[in-house]
């Protein structure tokens, strides 16, 4: 297991540089989130926290996935390591995007296998950057093992959604740029699926000796499963983020991560994502997906009138603690929250 290191965060910084955009903060309004009181006695005034939002949804492709997409492929041509048959990747999700379009960017042929009912939409877009589309079988699994005899047959360079060194670097390469725009931020918190962007995330965090909070919905945790295990392991997936956080096992990358000291591993229930998805919209007009709810979730679970959060359930912040929650993505369909915000 390689056992990822700040240094590979840079690397890929200085790979990417010019290739993808910049990300973008914005503050959230004083008073959404509250704070923890220093000891229950305390009755001094509320020191209230900052919160910002990094609008990393507007990425290209509308996910963090293109920074490790592009520092993946980019890493390869370097060394002249790229095959003649491009790069193939099974996923018709935010990884198998990013990764046609980071291909197409750098004028490399991808090969990006589905499942035969997989939305035509998806299948519409990933054309639409140029990839070759292979709808094999009505599951993953069987897209899959299609992706993986076409590497054998063809030398094709194999991408993966997360467990990969430099997928999780380039993820890892938002950290540097927060901090840029949030001097002195204490606290950076992330979604977790296959633990890709939480990985890359939390290694560049604790080399500036920032906390790194790993979110996950109730029903869908590999990470904390893994942490509870002391080992990687399968999990069963069935949460409203399943689409972008659904992955069965955590890497064991992020698993290695998550020991390190000032990470915290959080759930979140499937409810307060919801409701988390659909307070953006209502309030900012941004439609997020499911995932990228998931993390600003943590830190108004705790909120709810009647409710209080089990240990390990969200995070409350300390008085004057400086956070930033990641908005990791927006391929998502948002007639759902249109629909929702005008019968309230």
């Amino acid at each position: 297991m390689h056992a990822l290191t700040y240094g590979d965060v840079k690397a890929a910084t200085d790979r990417i540089a010019g290739r993808v955009r910049p990300v973008a903060v914005a503050p959230v309004d004083p008073g959404t989130v509250r704070t923890a009181r220093r000891y229950p006695t305390d009755d001094r005034p509320e020191e209230p926290c900052q919160v910002w939002l990094a609008l990393e949804f507007m990425q290209h492709t509308g996910s963090f996935k293109a920074r490790g997409a592009q520092n993946f492929i980019r890493a390869h041509r370097e060394a002249g390591t790229f095959p003649d048959a491009g790069v193939t990747i099974a996923s018709g999700g935010n990884a198998g995007l990013a990764c046609a379009w980071a291909a197409q960017q750098q004028g490399v042929r991808a090969t990006v296998f589905l499942p035969a009912n997989a939305p035509a939409v998806k299948v519409a877009k990933l054309r639409g950057y140029g990839a070759d589309v292979r709808l094999v079988g009505s599951e993953y699994a069987e897209a899959l093992a299609a992706c993986e005899e076409f590497t054998n047959t063809t030398g094709a360079l194999a991408s993966h959604a997360y467990d990969h060194p430099l997928i999780a670097a380039g993820a890892g390469t938002l950290l540097d740029e927060i901090r840029h725009h949030i001097p002195g931020l204490d606290t950076v918190v992330v979604a977790v699926g296959g633990g890709g962007l939480f990985a890359g995330v939390a290694t560049a965090a604790r080399h500036h000796g920032i906390r790194t909070v790993a979110v996950e919905p109730e029903n869908c945790r590999a990470l904390d499963a893994a942490l509870r295990a002391g080992t990687v392991t399968d999990v069963t997936v069935d949460s409203v983020a399943a689409d972008s956080l659904g992955a069965r096992r955590v890497s064991a990358m992020a698993l290695h991560a998550a020991r390190q000291d000032e990470v915290h591993s959080v759930l979140v229930p499937d409810a307060e994502i919801v409701r988390a998805r659909q307070a953006l919209w209502d309030h900012r007009k941004v439609a997020v997906e499911h995932g990228a709810a998931t993390a600003l979730a943590a830190l108004t679970s705790a909120d709810r009138p009647g409710r209080t959060t089990a240990p390990g359930h969200g995070y409350r912040p300390g008085p004057g603690e400086k956070i930033c929650v990641v908005l990791c993505g927006a391929n998502t369909d948002p007639s759902d929250l249109v629909h929702r915000s005008e019968e309230h």
